[in-house]
């Protein structure tokens, strides 16, 4: 009996390939901030960028076929007053993105049909509830509407985006820096990574730890952490001897990881990029001028080294375009947006394939536009798996609704609850708290009176003051 040497794998031979120079977007200053996030976010409409702003913060926002140089004068969205640090698309708008920024606040903003025309500068809302600066932000997969963010104050807050309102509060559950937040496939749990070198698996409505890992990595350096299709955990991080490391883990039995590999000792954080169709982990570093990728099976040793796209050019960053906005005529499984210092570079992964026919064992059918909850639902307890679409013809985006926020009304306003209290279905308001509130708004308005009485009086000193320095003066 032979034994067969080499792994089969339809992804074996997967290859990278950077487009032509008038296919990239030029004299872009990417932003030159502190900060391990990918700077860069795609959809099938447009590529966003965060780049460097005086006073404040700003990205640009490009439509896709906008290549070419891009004037130093093109509008950017730049309403924040610290640097951006993180962006994110809506996974079900792709006219909606979202910022999260040095300024402590997170703004969601409606980019318009053809892009922008003018520097955008009023979000559609700004949720403010962090302390520090906001380093992470990340959509809901499968809840329209549903924002979660993370702190350099190591609080996760997750908002109802319709209604700017902060409903669940993760607090007490880092002691560190949050290097990364994941959620899973459905949306029920998220994972996270901390400095204090733990992975912790939360379900956020009900508040708990289910399950963590103390030195997942052991180096010092930052880790990330991510959700498979299947409920485990990939992550990446540095071993003590400062060497890069990736691990596979079960989140039912975290003692002892499914799989690790060494990989080398650069120090750049690997930035990890997961399709969840094909199983394939596509891990960038910073300031590296590779992309490794790794295909996870059932089989030892579980994950599988595939191959390497190398270029020249060291990246800053790195954008990933999801699944519906690739060519399936030319075999494309991925296409990321690699940042340099001042141009973004569309990089290209195809398998080479014969046939012209449209490949279903590549392009299995993949989460599209549609959500399949709404907010109010998921924080009532609901789950809700992606709603798949098929890519035999191509994706054709549908019409996208704007973003409408209502606000509720500010008197009526409590603080966030605790996360005990999401689960219980809301009362009605008492008639107590109703004259509690009125008591309240009398209060405010003698107050204001009070102030306008105040100011009044003061005006007519001053008048008089001016006349007896007029006086003086003849």
């Amino acid at each position: 009996m032979i034994r067969r040497v080499v792994r089969q794998s339809k992804f074996r031979h997967v290859f990278g390939q950077a487009v032509k120079n008038d296919q990239c977007y030029d004299d872009i200053r990417v932003s030159r901030v502190t900060w391990d996030s990918a700077f860069c976010a795609v959809n099938p409409k447009f590529v966003a960028i965060i780049v460097e702003a005086s006073g404040g913060g700003a990205f640009l926002v490009l439509p896709l076929q906008k290549t070419g140089r891009i004037d130093k004068a093109y509008p950017t969205v730049c309403g924040h007053t610290g640097p951006v640090l993180d962006i994110d698309w809506c996974p079900h708008n792709d006219h909606v993105i979202a910022s999260g920024s040095e300024d402590c606040t997170v703004m969601v903003w409606q980019i318009p049909e053809n892009g922008l025309a003018e520097p955008l500068s009023e979000p559609v809302v700004v949720l403010e509830g962090h302390s520090k600066r906001v380093g992470i932000v990340t959509w809901h997969p499968t809840a329209r509407n549903v924002l979660l963010s993370a702190g350099c104050d190591n609080l996760v807050i997750i908002w109802n985006v319709a209604t700017g309102e902060a409903l669940i509060n993760l607090e007490d559950m880092h002691p560190d820096v949050i290097f990364s937040v994941c959620w899973s496939r459905n949306g029920s749990l998220i994972c996270t990574a901390c400095k204090d070198k733990k992975v912790r698996v939360i379900d956020p409505r009900k508040g708990k730890i289910i399950a963590e890992k103390e030195k997942a990595h052991e180096g010092a350096r930052p880790m990330r952490a991510i959700f498979l299709a299947d409920g485990n955990i990939f992550t990446t991080g540095f071993s003590r001897m400062s060497e890069r490391q990736l691990a596979l883990w079960n989140p039912k039995n975290m003692e002892d990881p499914i799989s690790v590999h060494e990989m080398d000792t650069s120090n750049g954080v690997l930035l990890p990029f997961y399709d969840p169709d094909t199983n394939v982990v596509y891990l960038c570093g910073k300031g590296d001028s590779s992309i490794r990728y790794f295909e996870i099976t059932d089989e030892a040793p579980y994950v599988h080294y595939l191959n390497t796209f190398s270029s020249k050019e060291p990246q800053r960053g790195m954008g990933y375009m999801p699944k519906r906005g690739l060519d399936v005529n030319k075999c494309e499984i991925a296409r990321f947006y690699k940042l340099h210092e001042r141009k973004c570079e569309p990089i290209i992964m195809t398998v080479p394939r014969k046939s012209d026919l449209f490949q279903d064992d590549l392009y299995p059918d993949t989460a599209g536009p549609d959500p399949a909850l709404e907010a109010e639902e998921w924080f009532e307890g609901k789950n809700g798996e992606p709603i798949l679409i098929s890519l035999k013809h191509g994706y054709v985006p549908g019409k996208n609704r704007d973003l409408k926020v209502v606000k509720k009304n500010v008197l009526d306003n409590k603080a966030p609850k605790k996360v005990e209290e999401t689960a219980t279905p809301q009362k009605p308001a008492s008639p107590q708290l109703t004259r509690k509130n009125e008591v309240k708004l009398e209060e405010l308005l003698r107050e204001v009176k009070s102030i306008r009485d105040l100011v009044t009086l003061q005006d007519r000193r001053i008048t008089k003051l001016e006349e007896r320095v007029a006086n003086v003066g003849i």
